[in-house]
């Protein structure tokens, strides 16, 4: 076999929506830094060892710079959300994505996300409510996945819930890699931006109680706060983040407790385990999307190999969640299982803000299905569960259901 044959595309494709793909395993026995071809034909080294990824993701040298000129692009229209120059208005790296983290991440501490869970809940009964009225068969994702997470982000931002349409298409183009063309994905960032800006000026007008106003009050970079243009791109980064990437983990999860319904009895039984069952689901998630991509500044070496200067680099959490080095049994989903030191929100100082109102969510979820639709299951074979594709982060076109 010629060494072009052997470089994978990538993503890698798999037929199950809940199963990795095999080359997984493999490349992680053989080949854990292995060369890759992108959508956009662009090379890249791929990761799938747990301790080569944690690594990476901690090591300040690989950076999130991909508009770098020896970057690969990772579509043939760029980047999407990982390389547009939005992406670059956030502080990368250093003091100056501390200081912007510590503003931010107050909104979504353990202690805060205590005080919003009984709004959550509610939400969730009513959606749960519309989903019983409306009848069986019902698709979990339309009906609670991805209203939910929308609510509660909007509702931290001060966002109208009601635009949640328009935010559901510019967050789509934002993060498919592959689906639209250059001037489309412009378009929808332009329009996102100019929504943003305009909600941001009448927060200054009239402040809220919420995370934008609070952002806002803290004064320009001169007093120790965000410049006008950063406090848009978190808000967008927030509403993109905060509710594409749960709504999809909700039906995802959902959907892995049922595809064997022992899973659900065992829930049924004993609702204590639904903390450590979210975080095995997080582990498990074959069908997580792209990984993160990271630039290397200079010259490391990974796993063995030396990557010279220039190299992009993707980190596929997921397959490093598989690692049977790290997790005993890797391929089974244990519900009790604790500890549980899962890559799926990242590592170090990059590891993702919103994570604790994720759990927050997904806990709710179970919480509140398990006790209102103990009959929950599938209305399909698992097996014909359909991935959406070409998204950067990944989930399920639909969840049928039936109680």
């Amino acid at each position: 076999m010629s060494a072009e044959e052997q470089v994978l595309n990538y993503p890698i494709p798999t037929d199950a929506a809940l199963e990795p793909p095999a080359e997984w395993a493999e490349l992680r026995g053989r080949c854990p830094v292995a060369p890759v071809r992108l959508p956009s034909g662009d090379r890249a080294t791929l990761l799938t060892r747990y301790e080569d990824v944690k690594r990476v993701l901690a090591d300040p040298r690989f950076t999130r710079r991909l508009t770098a000129p020896d970057a690969a692009r990772l579509s043939a229209e760029g980047g999407g959300v990982f390389s547009s120059e939005m992406a670059q208005i956030i502080p990368d790296g250093g003091e100056e994505h501390l200081h912007w983290r510590r503003l931010v991440i107050k909104w979504f501490t353990a202690r805060r996300m205590a005080a919003l869970r009984p709004a959550m809940t509610r939400i969730a009964e009513d959606l749960v409510d519309d989903m019983i009225k409306r009848g069986a068969p019902a698709d979990l994702k339309a009906s609670l996945g991805f209203p939910l997470p929308v609510y509660v982000i909007c509702d931290m931002l001060g966002v109208p819930a009601a635009d949640r349409d328009r935010f559901s298409y510019w967050s789509d183009t934002m993060l498919n890699l592959t689906r639209y063309d250059g001037a489309e994905i412009a378009a929808a960032q332009g329009e996102f931006f100019r929504y943003m800006s305009d909600h941001v000026a009448a927060k200054r007008a009239e402040p809220g109680d919420d995370l934008l106003s609070e952002l806002i009050a803290a004064g320009g970079p001169e007093d120790g706060g965000l410049s006008d243009v950063q406090i848009v791109v978190t808000g967008i980064a927030l509403l993109v983040a905060g509710h594409e990437t749960t709504a999809n983990m909700i039906g995802k999860m959902v959907s892995m407790l049922l595809a064997d319904r022992s899973r659900w009895e065992r829930l049924l039984a004993d609702p204590s385990l639904i903390r450590t069952a979210v975080e095995e689901s997080l582990r498990l998630d074959a069908n997580s999307g792209f990984g993160l991509p990271r630039y290397l500044n200079e010259e490391a070496e990974v796993g063995g190999a030396v990557l010279p200067r220039g190299t992009t680099v993707v980190c596929s959490m997921a397959a490093a969640n598989r690692d049977e080095d790290a997790f005993g049994d890797a391929a089974e989903m244990d519900l009790t299982r604790s500890p549980n030191q899962h890559l799926a929100f990242g590592s170090g100082s990059h590891s993702c803000l919103g994570q604790a109102l994720a759990r927050t969510e997904l806990q709710v979820v179970l919480e509140v299905l398990l006790r209102r639709l103990p009959a929950l299951e599938l209305a399909v074979p698992a097996a014909e569960l359909e991935r959406v594709e070409g998204l950067a982060v990944g989930g399920l076109r639909t969840v049928p259901v039936r109680w």
